[in-house]
């Protein structure tokens, strides 16, 4: 039996007082994209972050492919597109600048690029129809370009795992249908991708399996058990079962 690609074991995390995750466990297969649903405030923010190793749990583990997220961070095998309030856009960094970052860990502690970083990073700009950007300030893109430009970061860097938080949020639909391919591509390639998403209609075109999370996880199985009416009144409330509008 093949290691998970990521396992959360009865992970629990709080803000102060607030309890924002509460004994949460799911397990991720390579080559699969998982949906995150739930509402704002349900610990999906709170779920990326553990995952990344950027915030320690107060009780449970997360182990990527068998090891810690710590080593998992040092070889490089997992990228995070963050939501957009959490990048400071003013920061002088041109687009090319961002996701050359996702090469950092190939070039050693001076950073000299390489040939072969060079060439990752125009491959990634170019998968994500920004090369005529890259020379761009990353602020003085549009919502949906910035999303892409943290995309291209995550295969340049070559990551197998990606967690994407919230990537559709204020976006068109040219840059949610080149991100929808990209990940279906990297999926068939055996990348294993974590997706939270507010679109309930279009998740069962993106995602194999989705999770249903209210701070611990509700379910988890294939989107379209997830969402039936019934389950998703457990974490959204009976609004949504009468709502024809995207969540």
């Amino acid at each position: 039996m093949s290691t998970p690609a990521i396992t959360v074991d009865e992970v629990t995390v709080h803000y102060g007082q607030v309890l924002a995750l509460d004994r949460a466990g799911l397990t991720l297969g390579a080559g699969r994209i998982c949906g995150l649903i739930g509402m704002n405030g349900s610990g999906k923010s709170t779920l990326f972050k553990t995952i990344m190793g950027l915030l320690e749990p107060d009780r449970g583990r997360v182990m990527i492919n068998g090891t810690s997220t710590m080593s998992a961070r040092r070889s490089g095998v997992l990228g995070y597109v963050p939501q957009s309030e959490d990048v400071d856009w003013d920061f002088p960094l041109s687009v090319r600048e961002v996701v050359t970052m996702g090469r950092y860990g190939h070039m050693g502690p001076l950073r000299m690029r390489r040939r072969a970083d060079r060439e990752a990073v125009d491959r990634a700009l170019e998968r994500v129809e920004l090369t005529e950007y890259a020379d761009r300030q990353i602020g003085q893109l549009s919502g949906g370009q910035k999303k892409r430009a943290f995309v291209a970061r995550g295969i340049a860097q070559g990551a197998t795992i990606l967690l994407l938080d919230e990537p559709f949020a204020g976006v068109d639909k040219r840059t949610e249908a080149t991100i929808t391919r990209l990940l279906r591509e990297l999926a068939a390639a055996g990348a294993t991708v974590l997706v939270s998403t507010h679109d309930l209609h279009a998740l069962p075109s993106l995602a194999d399996e989705a999770i249903l999370l209210m701070r611990r996880v509700l379910l988890h199985g294939e989107p379209q058990e997830v969402l039936r009416p019934e389950n998703l009144a457990l974490a959204f409330g009976l609004d949504v079962m009468n709502s024809g509008d995207r969540t």
